[in-house]
């Protein structure tokens, strides 16, 4: 009876441990796309901690083994102690229990219950079986894997489903004009910018925050595209070559926006060429009369040939759209845009940064090609607000934050420095860096903090190994060392950023925030 008690607790402490390990594991599959790929590179590059915290079931062993029936209880703590270091922490991006996650929890109960159940019929002890709980506990992270792989029939049979609902919903708006927006970066600051220009003209409909997956596109047709709706706009995002034909397979677009092309999820795509493909997915599935505008100023979106359909470029330099006369500022950006047939127009807007003009510029181009007048675009534009998380000015003076945590690039990210440079007072960067960057994230992040050297007066820098090419960077650059300061966590730089020369102006530029992943 009391052997049959501590084996109880024993198992109890087991399932608590688990549970622990395999919501974090989920999390993590699920912050990264659930991917299997990516979601192995994870577990390899944090194989380290992961067993820091988790090896103390091997503890449980000789508990078992040595001390009879007692040694349930001595067994069940390591059980105990890992659950507890394991317990989810507040998360940015907490842990949501799709149909997906869900259907994945029971995979991963029936595989922890198979492997207990043959343990014990091959074991024959309840000491043995506890060997088999101390390898499903070190073995979570691939459990998961285990489990995504048993489930991907169903899984594919669901999406499909879904997918041609989608492609129905499509295909019975025959009037319906789509538009696809991809590029490295802009896509989703272009996106809404053309959705509020065509609210001028058409009943419009925009994907919304960044739904740009296969599915979040499905799931936007399926449960938001409505009769009355003239134009939909879809914005297309990519990590692997095939995925922005896969998107323009569903939604058919009449007409596309290239934003720009960069180095961008390198660690998916390889090379810069599969990057520039993969954009050019979008010009491939226009038809004959659709048309393509695409960034003339990118060198990498204006140098490959479109033979399928028109084009039409726009940019501050090069293009058939231009946009000039440009006077930016802390309180926004004046500038001048000048397109085909004589059309001119002064706009004025609220956005900051010189590279919202260009995004303004491409909505322009697309806005007058769909047959909206230049009067109502220009009201339109001074009516823009800023996109959440993209430039996004917050607070008052003496203390301002530029918000542009979203996802930050190369030329974003230099974009923001500029915009900080215009305002009065201290500036403070706060950054955990830029990733996916492959081969090139080591010099482009230490390229940045050159480039923040030349603007900042201090930077505080979020997570120690990956920020370290941005402090080599303001080393080279000769930036003094008592202006630096490296945290844990994002909530501890911005103490920090405040802390600086207390008392003085400042303005607090949170260039990019990353997930929980890394």
């Amino acid at each position: 009876m009391i052997s049959d008690l501590f084996y109880a607790i024993l198992g109890v402490c087991f399932l608590f441990c688990m549970t622990m390990l395999l919501i974090r594991s989920l999390h993590i599959f699920q912050l990264n796309s659930y991917k299997p790929a990516v979601q192995r590179k994870w577990v390899a590059d944090n194989i380290f901690e992961w067993l820091i915290k988790t090896v103390w079931v091997v503890l449980a062993l000789p508990a078992a083994k040595e001390l009879g029936s007692f040694g349930f209880v001595f067994a069940a703590a390591p059980f105990l102690l890992v659950g507890l270091l394991w317990l989810p922490k507040k998360a940015k991006k907490p842990l949501v229990y799709t149909g997906r996650v869900k259907r994945l929890i029971f995979t991963l109960a029936l595989i922890c219950l198979a492997c207990v159940l043959i343990g014990a019929l091959e074991a024959g002890s309840r000491a043995k079986i506890c060997i088999v709980m101390v390898f499903i506990a070190l073995a979570a992270p691939y459990a998961v894997l285990a489990a995504n792989f048993i489930n991907r029939p169903v899984e594919k049979a669901i999406n499909n489903r879904f997918i041609n609902d989608a492609k129905r919903i499509i295909r019975d708006m025959p009037g319906l004009i789509v538009i696809g927006v991809t590029g490295s970066y802009g896509k989703t600051s272009v996106k809404f910018i053309l959705g509020k220009l065509l609210t001028a003209g058409y009943e419009t409909l925009v994907t919304p925050e960044s739904y740009n997956t296969t599915l979040g596109v499905v799931r936007t047709v399926r449960e938001r595209l409505r009769a009355t709706h003239e134009i939909f706009i879809c914005e297309m995002g990519a990590r692997n070559p095939g995925d922005i034909r896969e998107i323009c397979d569903i939604v058919k677009p009449r007409c596309g926006v290239i934003t720009s092309i960069g180095p961008q999820h390198l660690e998916s795509f390889g090379t810069i060429e599969n990057v520039i493909k993969t954009k050019f997915e979008l010009a491939d599935a226009l038809p004959g009369d659709g048309v393509l505008f695409y960034n003339a100023d990118n060198a990498y979106a204006a140098g490959r040939r479109v033979e399928n359909a028109a084009t039409v470029g726009y940019g501050t330099e090069n293009g058939d759209w231009r946009a000039s006369e440009i006077s930016a500022s802390a309180r926004g950006t004046e500038f001048t845009v000048t397109g085909p047939d004589g059309v001119r127009m002064r706009l004025s807007t609220r956005l900051l940064g010189r590279h919202n003009v260009l995004n303004i510029t491409g909505a322009v181009a697309a806005a007058v090609y769909l047959g909206v007048p230049v009067s109502d675009i220009s009201a339109q534009v001074r009516r823009l607000d800023p996109v959440l998380h993209r430039l996004q000015l917050l607070g008052a003076p003496p203390r301002l934050i530029i918000d542009d945590a979203f996802n930050s690039n190369p030329e974003g990210a230099g974009a923001a420095l500029e915009t900080l440079s215009m305002f009065e007072g201290l500036h403070i960067l706060v950054t955990p860096g830029m990733v996916e960057l492959g081969k090139r994230q080591y010099e482009l992040n230490r390229v940045f903090g050159e480039q923040a050297a030349r603007v900042c007066d201090f930077v505080a820098l979020v997570g120690e190994k990956q920020t370290q090419p941005i402090l080599d960077g303001l080393r080279l650059a000769g930036f003094p060392e008592a202006s630096v300061r490296v945290c844990d966590t994002l909530e501890e730089a911005i103490a920090a950023a405040d802390a600086f020369r207390q008392g003085t102006p400042r303005v607090i530029l949170l260039e990019n925030d990353l997930p929980d992943n890394y």
